[in-house]
């Protein structure tokens, strides 16, 4: 039996100014390919299926379609929740679309949710983890001792009646790490992928009573540990740091009991995402200029601002996203301690300053009264001042 794992699809997601739908129904179609060339019989999505906890209109419908692609193929779907998604909006209609093999688990009710799927020659147990916070995990197992998410998540599999000597396959969605090693993390997975004292992280081996754990949270596709315990990455690139990444999805084999193969498989957008860098006439040269409707991050290594630069680069790169500098003035500016610069000044010495070097001008009274009143709010301004 074959299975495709996603993760983090973020649909409804936004680059910079630019909406992603167009892109992520692009992908998307290109996976439903892959099912179809690979003969896949399930597909794993790992949580983060929409961006927003309450998805638009646009992301929805991408998601609806992509869903009754899956069913008329008689594709089995298993989904679970991720820390974007809401688990009651996501898990509106799961017993409806049972009846056409989707399966949703988005809400923890005290246990795994469990589903077998079967040819002639193998039996293999789905679980279902949506997103768990040690919190939620407590209210069902007072007598437990958990005060981390890894507390939380041994705790859930310590009470499972789980058989080693059968096929299983873990769907989560947390951040796991290796022994000493943490997965490389790609910048776009949102707020929250460190918390203090890194009580979110769980070490990959409390999923040693599985023979594949499709993860779902790290945009940067990679295996944790082992083969077996990994994360599919976006389908598509999402911020600036995944530029190198090469995106792929995980088809997973099962052609024997225990006997266990991943294969990655290339997934290639509608629109690339690049960094390109160097002075600005050389970068909008005819003949350096390829791919120009790909997502573009510009670094300019000119020593003088260019009046208007992201104008001038969107005639040439019309999805450019951001443009930042790295010259002389930039690396100055990154060597000062801003602490020494606070010291003995008064608040609006500093505003004044920075406003200055902003906008090529004296900032107003007017303004500065706004610029007092919210630090005020903020609670950083001191009415000495």
């Amino acid at each position: 039996m074959k299975f495709l794992h996603l993760g983090d699809l973020h649909l409804g997601k936004s680059l910079g100014d630019y909406d992603l739908i167009a892109d992520q129904k692009f992908i998307l179609n290109r996976i439903l390919d892959i099912i179809e060339e690979y003969s896949v019989d399930a597909v794993l999505i790992a949580g983060d299926v929409y961006d927003k906890s309450v998805p638009s209109e646009a992301a929805t419908g991408v998601l609806d379609s992509f869903l009754s692609r899956l069913a008329s193929g008689n594709t089995k779907t298993f989904i679970i929740s991720g820390n974007h998604d809401s688990d009651d909006r996501l898990n509106y209609g799961s017993t409806l679309f049972k009846t056409n093999q989707i399966y949703i688990s988005a809400i923890f009710d005290g246990h795994l949710d469990k589903y077998v799927v079967s040819d002639e020659n193998t039996n293999i147990n789905i679980y279902l983890l949506p997103f768990v916070k040690a919190s939620q995990v407590k209210h069902f197992f007072p007598e437990s001792d958990i005060e981390t998410y890894e507390d939380a998540v041994r705790t859930i599999i310590a009470n499972e009646n789980i058989d080693e000597n059968e096929n299983n396959i873990l769907v989560a969605h947390q951040f796991v790490a290796g022994k000493g090693e943490d997965p490389a993390l790609s910048g776009s997975e949102g707020a929250g992928t460190l918390n203090v004292g890194l009580v979110e992280k769980i070490g990959y081996d409390l999923f040693d009573r599985f023979d594949y754990v499709a993860l779902g949270h790290i945009h940067s596709p990679q295996r944790v540990g082992r083969d077996v315990v990994r994360y599919s990455g976006s389908p598509l690139k999402y911020s600036l740091s995944e530029a190198n990444n090469e995106k792929s999805v995980p088809i997973i084999s099962f052609e024997g009991n225990k006997q266990v193969s991943v294969e990655l498989v290339p997934l290639k957008p509608m629109r690339n995402l690049r960094h390109i860098r160097g002075r600005m006439e050389d970068l909008l040269k005819k003949s350096n200029v390829t791919d120009p409707d790909d997502f573009i991050y510009a670094t300019l290594t000119d020593e003088e601002f260019v009046n208007d630069a992201m104008a001038v680069f969107r005639q040439i790169y019309p999805n450019t996203v951001k443009i930042d500098y790295d010259n002389s003035h930039t690396r100055e500016i990154e060597q000062v301690d801003i602490s020494r610069i606070a010291q003995n000044r008064s608040f609006s010495e500093l505003i004044s300053d920075f406003y200055s070097l902003m906008y090529g001008c004296e900032i107003s009274e007017e303004e500065m009264n706004i610029m007092r009143m919210v630090a005020r709010e903020a609670g950083v301004f001191d009415e000495a001042d």
